[in-house]
């Protein structure tokens, strides 16, 4: 049932971004940055893919990849602001973030300052809900937005160049692969399957 529900979201993540284009994939970076676990994973490779068949271009994907995140992240940061870590607490094992994930997030933000919300943009998984202790601790909106731009666009071209490489070498690679978007999907289903485990492994720590 996981598997088909998993296989089910990558199918639609990847239908947005082959008919929307850059707009899907602002789009889909907001839904993952505002805390839901919706896998940039797949979202940027498979963009990157369509940069090699010379639909999109590899700036062109990061920097809507990076506008989603800050986008999704602001109503992340504002809950922090002003629900503080009750609010997150009571909603966020309804997005698979776990009290030890915002125990963790507290803790880096209080060691290593206002620079932790430009490092968890390079992070799998923590870069999903980094954003609640920048609205807890009030951090200055615009070094908030700055930090998640910069570091999202950074995670953004790597993802899309490693996708658009893919794309490039296809032929070489479909001697292993027979479809390219089932290749990313899998992977992205590999990620999401771990990020499922470890919020309920969390929860019961």
């Amino acid at each position: 049932m996981l598997e088909k529900l998993l296989a089910a979201v990558a199918g639609w993540i990847i239908a947005v971004i082959a008919s929307m284009g850059y707009g899907g994939i602002v789009l889909l970076m907001a839904i993952e940055s505002a805390c839901i676990p919706l896998p940039s994973e797949i979202i940027m490779p498979f963009a990157g893919f369509l940069v090699s068949k010379g639909d999109l271009t590899l700036w062109g994907i990061a920097l809507a990849g990076a506008v989603g995140c800050v986008l999704g992240s602001i109503p992340a940061y504002y809950v922090g602001l002003y629900g503080g870590r009750p609010l997150a607490e009571k909603f966020g094992k309804y997005v698979l973030i776990s009290n030890k994930d915002l125990d963790m997030a507290d803790r880096w933000f209080a060691n290593h300052g206002e620079i932790i919300i430009f490092v968890a943009r390079l992070l799998p998984a923590v870069r999903t809900f980094i954003a609640f202790p920048a609205g807890v601790a009030r951090m200055n909106m615009t070094r908030f937005v700055v930090y998640t731009f910069v570091g999202s666009l950074i995670w953004c071209f790597v993802l899309g160049y490693v996708g658009m490489k893919a794309g490039e070498h296809w032929e070489d690679l479909k001697v292993y692969f027979h479809e390219s978007h089932y290749v990313i999907a899998a992977l992205g289903l590999i990620f999401v399957a771990w990020y499922v485990r470890r919020h309920f492994k969390n929860e019961a720590a």
